[in-house]
C-alpha cells in the first residue's frame, strides 16, 4: 500500500476507508502463520485494519475496525500506552468494532489473529497515533450528590452537570453521557449554555427508581483541541412519589403521596401588588431543605423603603428567586384565608417542621392562581418547559435509558 494513503486520517475519509475495507480487505499488514501445517490448498485469512496501519492525527472517536477475509476473527485487542479499547465481534466472525473512545496523544498497537476454515491462524499487527490535545476539560459539579442532595431523591430531580470549560461539540459530549435505570424511562439531555446540560424524563420519574449516570468523557472531544480528561460515574435512587399542590386562590398546599392524600396545610402567598411580590406559578422543586434562613428584601438596599432583614425557620427553598415554603408564624390568622407573603409560601410551624421532615430533594411544589409564571432557568424549573420545548436543546434528542 502506498506511503500516500498513511497518515492523517479524519472524519468522512476514515467512513470511506471503513467502508472500502470491509468490502474487500488487502493483504494484511506485517502478517505471518502461527498454527499448524497442513492447511492444504486453502489460502491463509487475510486481515484488513482501519485505521491504516502507522497513520498519524486518528480522531479519539474514530472506530477501530478489524476485518478478515477467508477466515474468523479468533482474537483483536488495541492497547495504548495509558489505555486499552473494547470491543464487539459480528455474529459471523468476520468483523470486530472497538467501543469507547481511545485517548488523545497516545499510539496504539492493533494485534489481530484470524483463522482459515482448517484452524491455520494468522496474525496481524498495526499501529496508528491519535490527535493531540491543547487543554482537556472535566466535570466541574454533577447533581444528585451525597453532600448537597442526598442519593435519594424526589420524582423531579434532575441530572445536573457543570462543566469547567466551554463545550462547541455537544454530540460528541452528549453521546458520550450514558443514562442507566432500574426502570426503562424516555428522557432527554438539554443545554442551559455551553457549560451546563442537564436530563430529565419526559414525565417525573418513577418512584424507587435506581438510577446510574456514567460520564464516559476520557478522550471525548469537546472542541478543537480540547478533549476530556476523564470519566466519572453518579448513582442514586429516586424515593417515594410525593407532589405537593397549592393554590394561591384556595390557599391551601395538598400533599400527596404515592397518590395518596397525607396532609392539607393552609397557607398564604405573595400578597401582588408589586409584580417581585407574586409568588410563581408552575412546577417547582425543592432546592434545599435549611433549619435557619436569613431572608432580605429583593433588590432593596439598606436604609432604602421596604427593606427587611429577618430569620425564618425551617424553609424549603423552591427557586432562584428567593421563594421557600417556610415558616411563618406572625401570618399564621391569614393561612387558609389571604396571601399577604412578599411572595413565599408561609405556613404554620408545626406544618413547617412536618413539610421540612417529609420533604426530598427533587420533590415537585407545584402552585397555581397567580399571573407571575415561573421561568424555566429560575432555579429547578425544568418542567415548565414541555416535552417539545425540552427537546429544542438536545443535540442528539431523546432516547430511553438503559437497563441498570
Amino acid at each position: 500500500m502506498g506511503q500516500a494513503m498513511r497518515g492523517s486520517i479524519q472524519g468522512a475519509g476514515l467512513l470511506a476507508l471503513v467502508l472500502a475495507t470491509s468490502c474487500a480487505a488487502g493483504p494484511p499488514t506485517a502478517a505471518r502463520g502461527t498454527g499448524a501445517e497442513g492447511g492444504g490448498q486453502l489460502p491463509d485469512a487475510a486481515v484488513s485494519v482501519v485505521p491504516l496501519d502507522r497513520s498519524g492525527n486518528v480522531p479519539t472517536g474514530a472506530t477501530v475496525v478489524v476485518a478478515a477475509r477467508g477466515g474468523t476473527l479468533k482474537s483483536v485487542t488495541v492497547k495504548g500506552r495509558k489505555s486499552a479499547l473494547a470491543g464487539v465481534l459480528s455474529a459471523d466472525g468476520t468483523q470486530w468494532r472497538s467501543r469507547g473512545t481511545a485517548l488523545p496523544g497516545d499510539s496504539y498497537e492493533v494485534t489481530a489473529v484470524a483463522v482459515n476454515p482448517v484452524g491455520k491462524a494468522t496474525e496481524t499487527k498495526t499501529s496508528f497515533s491519535t490527535v493531540k490535545a491543547d487543554k482537556s476539560f472535566t466535570i466541574k459539579e454533577i447533581l444528585p450528590d451525597k453532600e448537597m442532595t442526598g442519593l435519594t431523591v424526589g420524582v423531579g430531580m434532575p441530572v445536573m452537570i457543570t462543566f469547567d470549560q466551554p463545550i462547541a461539540d455537544r454530540v460528541s459530549v452528549e453521546r458520550n453521557l450514558r443514562v442507566r435505570t432500574s426502570k426503562p424511562v424516555l428522557g432527554a439531555w438539554h443545554w442551559f449554555d455551553d457549560k451546563t446540560i442537564h436530563f430529565r424524563p419526559k414525565t417525573f420519574w418513577p418512584a424507587r427508581t435506581k438510577v446510574r449516570v456514567e460520564a464516559h468523557l476520557a478522550g471525548v472531544r469537546g472542541g478543537k483541541g480540547l478533549y476530556g480528561k476523564q470519566n466519572r460515574n453518579i448513582h442514586f435512587k429516586i424515593g417515594r412519589s410525593q407532589i405537593t399542590r397549592g393554590s394561591t386562590l384556595s390557599h391551601h398546599l395538598t400533599v400527596r403521596r404515592d397518590g395518596k392524600v397525607v396532609r392539607q396545610i393552609p397557607m398564604s402567598a405573595g400578597q401582588g401588588g408589586v409584580w417581585k411580590y407574586h409568588t410563581t406559578s408552575g412546577v417547582h422543586l425543592a432546592m434545599s431543605r435549611e433549619p435557619v434562613t436569613v431572608m432580605t428584601s429583593p433588590g432593596i438596599g439598606p436604609g432604602s423603603p421596604g427593606y427587611y432583614q429577618m430569620t425564618v425557620y425551617n424553609t424549603v427553598r423552591i427557586s432562584n428567586s428567593g421563594e421557600y415554603v417556610h415558616s411563618a408564624p406572625w401570618s399564621v390568622g391569614s393561612q387558609g384565608y389571604s396571601n399577604v407573603s412578599h411572595g413565599c409560601v408561609n405556613i404554620s410551624p408545626s406544618n413547617a417542621v412536618w413539610f421540612l421532615d417529609n420533604t426530598l430533594i427533587g420533590d415537585p411544589i407545584i402552585i397555581t392562581g397567580t399571573p407571575r409564571e415561573l421561568e424555566p432557568t429560575n432555579g429547578w424549573g425544568h418542567w415548565q418547559e414541555n416535552w417539545k420545548q425540552w427537546l429544542r436543546w438536545s443535540s442528539v434528542k431523546y432516547f430511553t435509558t438503559d437497563s441498570l
